[in-house]
Order: C-alpha cells, then sequence, then structure tokens
C-alpha cells in the first residue's frame, strides 16, 4: 500500500485530533444517534486537549446526511479538516485521539490494500470497461462498427450468406480488437494487476487473442455477467472482488518470503532506523488494533526511535513520544515505501522491513 493519498496530512503542524465514529443511521429513530457518539468522541477529545477551533469544524460533517457511511475517520487540526473518508463498514473502535500525528493506522487497516483493475464486460458489439486506480472509477463503451450492421448469423442459407458470415465475423474481429486494445493501453497506464474479463463467450476468447502477454498474465475470465440489458452483475462484482482478494494474498505470501528470504531487518528499532537511513523498500506490520507500542519522534517524518537519547544524538532537541503505528505511517509516506498489513509476521513488534538496499 502506497501512502501518497495521506501525505498531505504531514503538511500542517500538529497537534491532530483523529476521529473514528459510527456513522450508521439505521437505529436513529427520532433522536440523532450520530450526534449523540460525536458529542462523547468531541468531549473526551477536549479531555485530552483539543481546542474548541479544532473540534467545531468537525460539528458540521456530523450533522449534514449527505456524509452518511458505515463509519467516517475524520483528522483536524486548528480551524480545519485536512482529511476526512467514509468507511465500508463501521470502524473496529470508535476513537478519538488529540495527539502530535495523526492516528492513520485503522484507517489504512479498514481501507485496505486498492487493487488497481480493470473489469471488462465483453460481446460481439464490443465491450464495457471499468477502471479502477487510486480510489476512483472510470466507465468507459467500445464500439467500432454500426450499430446497425448484423452481428448475428442467420444460417438461412443462399449464396450470399458465406460474404454474410464473413461480414459478421470481420465486425465481432474489429470490436473485440478495439476492446483488447483500450483493456491494454489502461492496464499499463494504471499498472494493473488485475484484469477481470466477463460475457459472451466467442468475445472473451477473442479478446484474449488480441491481448499482449503481460496483459494476459494478469487476466481472471469470470463465469458471470453480462452486457444484456438488465443483466443482474451481483455476481460478476462477487468475482472481480474475489479475484482482487487472491492477489492480495499471493502479494502477502510473497513478501513474507522474501522478508524470510534476507536483506530485511525485523523489530520496531531496526526498522525505525532503516526508515531514517531511507532504505526501506516495504514496512510489515502485524494488524493488531490492541497494539498501545509507543516510540519517540522529532518534527522530521525520519526523526524516530525506541531510544530518545538516539534521537538526541542525531540533533533532535526535544523527542515526543507518539503512537509507533503512526510514527511509522508518517516515515513510510515521506519516503516513498510501501506499507503491507500481514497476517503474520516473524519479529518480536510484529514489525518488520524488507530494504532497498
Amino acid at each position: 500500500m502506497r501512502l501518497d493519498f495521506i501525505r498531505g496530512l504531514y503538511e500542517r503542524s500538529g497537534p491532530y485530533a483523529s476521529v473514528y465514529i459510527d456513522t450508521d443511521r439505521s437505529s436513529e429513530g427520532t433522536a440523532n444517534v450520530v450526534q449523540r457518539r460525536w458529542a462523547q468522541l468531541r468531549e473526551r477529545l477536549a479531555e485530552e486537549g483539543a481546542p474548541a477551533s479544532a473540534l467545531d469544524p468537525m460539528d458540521e460533517l456530523m450533522s449534514d446526511p449527505a456524509w452518511a457511511a458505515p463509519g467516517r475517520a475524520i483528522f483536524a487540526v486548528e480551524g480545519e479538516v485536512v482529511l476526512t473518508e467514509a468507511l465500508r463498514h463501521r470502524p473496529r473502535r470508535q476513537t478519538a485521539r488529540w495527539s502530535p500525528l495523526p492516528h492513520v493506522v485503522p484507517l489504512l487497516a479498514q481501507r485496505g490494500e486498492q487493487v488497481p483493475h480493470i473489469e471488462v464486460l465483453a460481446d460481439r458489439a464490443g465491450g464495457d470497461v471499468v477502471v479502477v486506480a487510486d480510489g476512483r472509477r472510470r466507465e468507459l463503451t467500445v464500439q467500432v462498427t454500426d450499430p446497425t450492421r448484423p452481428l448475428q448469423k442467420t444460417g438461412q442459407g443462399g449464396w450470399s450468406q458465406a460474404n454474410f458470415d464473413r461480414e459478421v465475423e470481420e465486425g465481432w474481429r474489429r470490436n473485440t480488437a478495439a476492446l483488447a486494445e483500450v483493456v491494454e493501453k489502461e492496464a499499463h497506464r494504471i499498472g494493473a494487476e488485475v484484469v477481470v474479463l466477463a460475457g459472451d463467450p466467442k468475445a472473451r476468447a477473442l479478446v484474449t487473442d488480441y491481448l499482449p502477454k503481460d496483459v494476459v498474465r494478469r487476466l481472471v475470465v469470470a463465469e458471470h455477467g453480462s452486457r444484456a440489458p438488465g443483466a443482474d452483475l451481483d455476481n460478476f462484482r462477487r468475482e472481480v472482488e474475489e479475484a482482487c482478494r487472491a492477489w492480495i494474498e499471493r502479494r502477502c505470501e510473497e513478501l513474507l518470503d522474501a522478508y524470510a528470504a534476507g536483506n530485511s531487518v525485523a523489530g520496531l528499532a531496526e526498522t525505525a532506523r532503516a526508515l531514517r537511513d531511507r532504505r526501506v523498500a516495504t514496512v510489515l506490520m502485524h494488524d493488531d488494533p490492541s497494539s498501545t507500542a509507543m516510540m519517540w519522534i522529532g518534527p522530521e517524518p525520519t526523526q524516530l526511535s525506541t531510544d530518545p537519547a538516539e534521537l538526541a544524538a542525531w540533533g533532535v532537541e526535544e523527542p515526543v513520544p507518539e503512537r509507533a503505528d503512526a510514527a511509522l505511517a508518517r516515515a513510510v509516506a515521506a519516503t516513498d515505501a510501501e506499507l503491507w498489513f500481514v497476517p503474520r509476521l516473524e519479529s518480536p513488534d510484529g514489525i518488520g522491513a524488507l530494504l532497498r538496499f
């Protein structure tokens, strides 16, 4: 997981108010349950020292039905909400924290790895393409032949039947070749890890034939999905989700194998040192919502250590205690590394890193 989307958070001076709130309104009734939840969290933040100037900008979000979602993460500094994101599920824990750094790891863990992928529904008239990357979806439709021209063989015979059939097949070829060209272009543009292809079996086969080998290696052919009007696409969407989930699982295993093979460090202290030297390619973190591990930080993203004396030796005049996961996330974002949550890790702290060099 690249953390480009949170990098702007650290351009502000803290402290930060970090809030994870259940915004589900299904049981609201006559009273506003979201407002009551927010009142409790706001009170907690005020007790931790958050000023009204950091809390007031969040009030408006809580009262706006347009922001309704199962959950929401919000990060604010004095006078400004810096980032807010809807959660697809209720937060695992309702949280309110006033701290030197934003408490982003619950958002990252619940957001999950965003797999850049392409969804394709093909038939002999062309196809529908959905491109998913960087949290955005783009929808494209591909068709090059005249939609009034026939795309089905009649099988009625006659002296012109062979020519008619060749014309139909040429229409199929042109449409599927154009569809494959769009899929190839978009796959290379976003660095797609998965391409899921569904639809008419003949069209699927033709599209596959036209795709280059590097895209075919990422191709998953789905059993369900159709461009027919009113077609139910729920099963197709489930197959897309499963294909992306399978890719994540494979990638996790590849990272764990590389970690075990060497050119890696284990533990919080060694990972912090490698981040300071900008040697880290990927931080591996065991997802533990109950973790309370702390470390010391300075004002710069790569100033982090389990020992304040070590930071002092690096010239940090006043090291500050902070959550270890928050400090790691800031350093990862600042050094163009990646962060991956893994189901297990041979490390005393549940933290390790793969190195660039």
